[in-house]
């Protein structure tokens, strides 16, 4: 029997999963599920016949490798640092992998290695990367097979709640990876404008954000991702004069979140000494010290913080940071905790999703081009509501073009080797079709320059 072996059942796992489950049974394969969490793998198995969850500790090579050496694809869903692990033994053991993680060097430092095992190793195959690279390279094509110029290329996504379920004052709660959202945007935003290089230092992200109009959503807040350049070359764009990649939040985030990094609470390269002893309050005023000894007694810490952040007392930031749980004396009960550890227990007691939330997934892609004088804007955007707190949009959006595409392998209708991101034809072109069976459509909106 066929064999499917996915490490990982987190957030992202329910769509994968329940695709393909479906897929084995029509054709007779198996899915094995592991996880360090053996309940969780067998609640997204949920008992299927043709599924398995068993637990598994990654770096244990024995179980490991055995699982890989059994298997025709493997799908890896781990954090990054443990990806080379399971890439490692795939070549050994000639087996396809395919993962939603960006690729890093190492990764593709591995090509030679993966050609002479005669395998693909594809990554970046889920929602942002994955499917952003899919929707734009068609397109990208397309108009350039009609003898157009691209002269701009903007893209934004984002993962937020639907608006029938926000509830605080933040209108965001996690549909994905919870410490990912706390270190987001850490690095240096790099992009083009008009011809020139522009760079953003992670102190300035939150703040230089631009509007984007959706239809039918209203304007959402987009900051720049960092790894805009890498995408001139990958998309053969070497030639234009505007690119940018970017992630996209109801407006009010961005200015907020700018408060959290100014402060230094998104910090997770040190560890608060005592920090199961401190309460949140006093944390924030560690952070405060100095700036005030003019002050009065009774100048309490909300105060003291809009004057570090120079903001008015009653500034609406003030009010999201108390809705945290910031100018709270509860102890912080974690030991020796980096600022981001902290601020994540935090936000993972007020940005769970409830049960019958629902998230959104918002991506809009627009192109400007132009031939024989003529300039055109075109904008494809994609919003897909989740049904509830577990068959969310972000969920669907991640896994279901990894599924397509392990089935496409399975059945042998992709066979290109070596270390790919999706952004050829032969792997776009099957994904995104089937895709379109599941209500992944991009609304197209042309106009003339």
């Amino acid at each position: 029997m066929k064999n499917i072996l996915v490490f990982g059942a987190g957030r992202s796992a329910t769509a994968l999963i329940d695709y393909i489950l479906e897929q084995a049974k029509e054709h007779g394969w198996e899915v094995i599920v592991a996880d360090a969490d053996k309940e969780l793998a067998e609640s997204k198995v949920n008992k299927h016949p043709n599924g398995k969850a068993i637990y598994i500790d990654i770096t244990k090579q024995k179980l490991r490798q055995k699982l890989i050496s059994e298997a025709d694809v493997v799908v890896s869903l781990l954090p990054v640092s443990l990806h080379y692990l399971v890439v490692h033994d795939c070549i050994k053991f000639r087996k396809h992998v395919v993962t939603a993680s960006y690729l890093s060097n190492e990764m593709y430092g591995l090509e030679d290695k993966v050609r002479e095992a005669a395998i693909m190793m594809v990554g970046e195959m889920g929602l942002d990367p994955g499917l952003d690279h899919m929707s734009a390279m068609r397109k990208i094509n397309n108009l350039k097979s009609e003898g157009y110029t691209l002269e701009s290329f903007k893209s934004f996504t984002g993962g937020l709640v639907a608006p029938e379920s926000i509830d605080n004052p933040w209108k965001y709660k996690f549909t994905w990876n919870p410490k990912n959202v706390v270190l987001a945007g850490q690095g240096t935003a790099q992009y083009l404008k008009q011809g020139r290089y522009k760079y953003i230092p992670y102190n300035r992200v939150f703040r230089q954000t631009e509007y984007i109009k959706v239809d039918g959503i209203g304007d959402l807040e987009a900051y720049a991702n960092r790894d805009s350049l890498l995408y001139k070359t990958l998309y053969g764009l070497d030639d234009i004069p505007t690119l940018i990649r970017g992630t996209l939040r109801y407006p009010g985030f961005c200015r907020a979140w700018d408060a959290l990094v100014r402060i230094g609470l998104t910090d997770d390269s040190y560890p608060i000494i005592d920090s199961e002893r401190m309460t949140y309050s006093r944390m924030v005023e560690a952070y405060l010290e100095g700036i005030w000894e003019h002050y009065p007694a009774d100048y309490n810490v909300q105060k003291r913080l809009a004057d570090f952040l120079r903001i008015d007392h009653n500034d609406e930031i003030l009010r999201k940071l108390e809705w945290l749980g910031l100018f709270e004396e509860e102890k912080i009960e974690l030991k020796n905790a980096s600022p981001a550890q902290i601020l994540l227990k935090l936000l993972l007691r007020k940005w769970t999703m409830q049960p019958e939330d629902r998230d959104m997934v918002v991506m809009q892609h627009e192109f400007i081009y132009s031939k024989d004088g003529k300039r055109m804007k075109a904008t494809d955007t994609l919003v897909m509501k989740g049904e509830n707190s577990r068959q969310t949009a972000m969920a669907k959006l991640v896994g279901l073009p990894i599924g397509v595409f392990v089935k496409l392998i399975m059945l042998g209708k992709i066979n290109t080797v070596g270390v790919h991101i999706p952004t050829i034809p032969a792997i776009y072109e099957p994904v995104l079709q089937e895709l379109e069976q599941y209500g992944v459509c991009f609304n197209e909106k042309v106009e003339s320059l």
